[in-house]
């Protein structure tokens, strides 16, 4: 079935779209049973599923004047695949939920599912389903299954001694968002970082073979991630800001916006770089970066600078060049 070009969710109904996206979706050879059953079957080499689940609500996660159908797809798509990323996994296959009014354009609908189809392709993972309804607002939900080749790489490994180390650009996605948020559309480089990430896909993998002891990605701001990994773990992290090279586009957009571009790299999200800890042995390939240090418990002095105004993204752990960052650490949903 090929849609009228004009035609809207109204005009073809829930089968006919569902008959319209299904086309969109090729089926890898992991998968079993596509979609249109009443779920999907999957083959898992190694038996354990990895799996994890995010949603997008229209104006609060994309804004369709600031990007096309098919560039909140890719986006949509990378969040979820970062994470099977993040735990040293590889995705193999997606289900995406689609809540939408009825006079949603088909076309807006069907490049949606043309992004979310091409970024899943780059790490060989499939669309195997999932829902349509009705709603006033644009929802998305996607589920991510995936796999690894050994045991995952959880958040809560890092040790005192460990470095920290980055691999993925940082900052680029929120100071392309401040640039939006002002009514302008350039550097476009660091639009386009927001509009589509570029996740470091192949590096999780290679983290674990390198003997990563904790690993993220980097979603919500470099600070308060780490923090999540400095707690679970009950560590504390230093992060070195002398270690990152503020690069041109960020330099520009801090200038024009009377902004400290350092301010991006610790607290920006929607990169999906990778973040992960190392004993001191290891020996790092040259696009992963040393950025921090993994230590046994707080700083007496900034101990006592946080005490007060402790933030919760950080619960306190996460210093930068040995002192309490003054501002949030990232974003919050419900702050």
């Amino acid at each position: 079935m090929t849609p009228a070009a004009d035609a809207t969710l109204a005009d073809i109904g829930e089968f006919g779209l569902i008959s319209a996206l299904r086309s969109r979706f090729p089926q890898g050879e992991h998968v079993l049973l596509g979609p249109g059953d009443d779920a999907a079957v999957v083959g898992v080499p190694d038996g354990r599923v990895l799996v994890s689940t995010d949603l997008l609500v229209d104006t609060r996660h994309f804004r369709r004047d600031w990007a096309s159908a098919t560039d909140i797809g890719h986006k949509a798509a990378a969040q979820n695949l970062s994470d099977i990323n993040a735990m040293g996994g590889r995705a193999s296959a997606l289900t995406v939920g689609l809540a939408a009014p009825p006079d949603l354009p088909v076309s807006w609908a069907l490049e949606l599912a043309e992004g979310i189809a091409a970024e899943a392709a780059v790490v060989g993972a499939s669309v195997v389903g999932g829902d349509i309804t009705r709603a006033e607002e644009i929802m998305l939900a996607i589920t991510v299954l995936g796999s690894c080749q050994r045991e995952p790489v959880r958040r809560s490994g890092a040790s005192p001694g460990d470095v920290v180390a980055i691999c993925g650009r940082q900052g680029w996605a929120a100071a392309g968002l401040a640039v939006l948020t002002r009514g302008f559309r350039s550097p476009r480089v660091l639009v386009e970082a927001l509009r589509r990430p570029a996740p470091p896909y192949d590096a999780g993998a290679e983290a674990a073979s390198l003997g990563a002891t904790a690993m993220i990605d980097l979603s919500d701001g470099l600070l308060a991630d780490v923090g999540h990994v400095a707690e679970d773990s009950q560590v504390w992290i230093d992060i070195d800001p002398a270690s990152f090279e503020v690069e041109e586009p960020l330099e520009a957009v801090g200038s024009a916006l009377g902004a400290d571009p350092m301010s991006f790299i610790l607290t920006g999200g929607d990169d999906y770089a990778l973040v992960a800890t190392f004993p001191e042995s290891a020996r790092l390939p040259q696009r992963w970066r040393r950025i921090g240090q993994v230590h046994a418990a707080l700083p007496e002095e900034s101990a006592r600078q946080d005490e007060g105004r402790r933030e919760a993204q950080t619960s306190g752990r996460v210093t930068v060049a040995g002192s309490t960052y003054d501002g949030p650490a990232g974003h919050e949903h419900f702050r």
